[in-house]
Formats: C-alpha cells, sequence, structure tokens
C-alpha cells in the first residue's frame, strides 16, 4: 500500500493543479463513502487502535483530520475508513461563498509545504447541515468523533461576528461531537482581530450562551503569529469561558523560511510551520490547564512524538498526509 501511494496515487495527484487535485481526492473518497467494498479496500490503510479520551469523547487514535482538506463534509466514512481517530469538517460560515480568485493553492515541494489563500470558501451552513443529516440519518455516520469548524462570512462585518457564527452554530451543533470557532485564518481580511481578548470574550460569550440539551465542547483555533503577551492573553479569555480546547496552530503569515522566488501570498503550512506550532503547544501547556490539539508540520513519528511531548493530547494532520498519504497514520500510531 505504501508503494501504491508513493509511486502511482502521489505522482498523479502532483501533477494536476493543487487545487484540482484537492478536488480530485475530494470527489474520489466521496463516491468511496457510498459503498461498503471501497471502504472496506481503504481500512488496509487503518492503524491499530490506541484509544483517547478528551473533553468526554473517546477518540480511537489520537490523529486527526484537520478542517481544510474536507470543508462541507462530503467523505466522512472514507475518512473514518482510512484511520483517522477523529475528523474535522469546515470552515464552514453562515453564507455560501466561493472564497478568493484562482489560483490559491501553491505546493512547494522541496519545502515539504503548502501556500493557500482560499478564503473559506464552502457551501455554507444550511447546505452543509442538511448533507449531514442525511448522512446520519443513511446509517453511515462514522464511528469516530466529528468536529465542525465554523467561520466568520467574508461579507459579514467584523462586529457582527458573533451572530454570524451563532447562524452556523445553531445549525450544526447538534451534528457536532465538538465545534472549533476559527478566529485565525489570513485569509479571510480582519478575521484574525477576532482574537483580540473583548472580541474574542464576545463571541466565546455569545456561543456558550446558547440554550441547548447538552454543552457542546467548544475548540478554538488559534494563529501562529500571535506574539507572547497576546498569546497570554487569548489562553486567559478562553480559560474565563471554560474552552474545552485549543488547537495549536494555523497557517503562518511568517514566510521567512521561503526562498524569494517561491513566495506567495497566503497561509503557510507543512515543515516551514513545525518548530513554530510545537513551541506554541509548550507556551499552552506551560501557562494554562486547556488541552491542547496540534497542528502544522506533521510529517512522520518524529515531529509527531514532538508534539505528544510538548504536551499535546491530540494532533491533527492536513499537509504532512498531502505528501506523505494515509501511510503516514500507520507510522505515527505504531510509534506511540
Amino acid at each position: 500500500m505504501k508503494n501504491l501511494y508513493h509511486s502511482l496515487v502521489r505522482p498523479l495527484l502532483f501533477s494536476l493543479d493543487a487545487e484540482a487535485a484537492h478536488h480530485f481526492t475530494i470527489a474520489s473518497l466521496r463516491s468511496a463513502s457510498r459503498f461498503d467494498l471501497a471502504l472496506r479496500a481503504l481500512k488496509q490503510f487503518a492503524p491499530p487502535a490506541k484509544p483517547k479520551t478528551l473533553f468526554g469523547l473517546t477518540f480511537p487514535n489520537p490523529i486527526g483530520l484537520a478542517a481544510g482538506l474536507d470543508k462541507n463534509g462530503v467523505a466522512l466514512p472514507a475518512w473514518a475508513a482510512l484511520g483517522f481517530g477523529f475528523i474535522e469538517i469546515g470552515t464552514v460560515t453562515a453564507m455560501a461563498q466561493s472564497g478568493n480568485p484562482k489560483p490559491r493553492v501553491f505546493r512547494l515541494p522541496a519545502q515539504r509545504a503548502v501556500i493557500n489563500r482560499l478564503g473559506f470558501n464552502n457551501d455554507g451552513a444550511d447546505v452543509v447541515a442538511k448533507r449531514l443529516r442525511r448522512l446520519r440519518q443513511s446509517g453511515r455516520w462514522p464511528a469516530v468523533p466529528v468536529g465542525i469548524n465554523i467561520g466568520k462570512s467574508r461579507t459579514t462585518p467584523l462586529e457582527c461576528a458573533a451572530d454570524d457564527y451563532l447562524y452556523s452554530f445553531r445549525l450544526l451543533r447538534d451534528l457536532a461531537d465538538y465545534v472549533t470557532l476559527n478566529v485565525s485564518s489570513p485569509n479571510t481580511p480582519g478575521l484574525r482581530d477576532l482574537q483580540e481578548p473583548a472580541a474574542l470574550s464576545r463571541l466565546l460569550h455569545a456561543i456558550g450562551s446558547e440554550p441547548g440539551p447538552v454543552a457542546t465542547p467548544l475548540v478554538v483555533k488559534i494563529s501562529p503569529d500571535l506574539l507572547p503577551v497576546e498569546l497570554e492573553a487569548v489562553l486567559a479569555v478562553c480559560e474565563e469561558n471554560r474552552v474545552a480546547g485549543i488547537i495549536a496552530t494555523n497557517t503562518t503569515l511568517d514566510h521567512s523560511s521561503l526562498p524569494p522566488e517561491l513566495d506567495q501570498q497566503g497561509g503557510l503550512s507543512g515543515a516551514p510551520l513545525e518548530k513554530k506550532s510545537t513551541a506554541f503547544v509548550r507556551s499552552i501547556i506551560a501557562s494554562s490547564k486547556i488541552p491542547v490539539i496540534a497542528s502544522g508540520g506533521i510529517f512522520d513519528a518524529k515531529s509527531a512524538g514532538e508534539k505528544f511531548e510538548a504536551g499535546a493530547q491530540l494532533i491533527q494532520l492536513y499537509t504532512g498526509f498531502v505528501y506523505r498519504g494515509p501511510k503516514l497514520l500507520r507510522e505515527i500510531v505504531e510509534r506511540l
């Protein structure tokens, strides 16, 4: 299976434009999600069980799919079959939106990195909620925790952000095992301002005050470009509002590691983010009791191990999965 991905699948995908390859992958996994035979084939990649419990949820293993790969929640059964211990879909916004102009995704193979400036392209909360309800009614809902990552619609003024998030939260909370508030993407103008303490406090209070039969765990995804004093302020607000977890981190606007001729506008992910995201995990653990989900630069068992040693409870894959394929999950779990 390892040779199949590296000798056939990846060369095929990398022969395509990066966004075209992404759409092809999602379409293939969406189709596989409908057929038991295809799902059984994907299960050959799945790693052995290494259960983990966090904020009241049991994860078959501590490796999750990061938001961004399956923005619209179209391939949940396939991701679970591949062996992910949890799946985070999104970012979903209140209104459907097409995102930023193309081209907007760029691979940098020599740097094991990706730059994207997608801009929360997605079907919108109404369509995603209907799709997920149909999946649940079909009996094909995955037997792993599902998180839903929500963000601000581009056209919504910053002062109305809480209402925008609330719209998506109300539609999606009953379909999610946890909800992530994305306040840190660099590709929606002004979004990162929601990490400012007063704005973040208003947002968390609005979401946390929503009535419901069961409290949905709230997770906040933060930027790796926060200054230490800014990180401390974010953590203080999250603790005050009893946030269940922090995802460290989103993509970075620090492109100083890249050759100028390869640079593009957008958020940088992959190996150049590895050390920075690990340092953020350590900083959070040193000054807060909030559990951390680590994301950024995880390409092998060693880089995953560094995140766990830094104090992360769970990890998420995106760019490493693009470059390494499903074999990466088994490699990490077997070394835990």
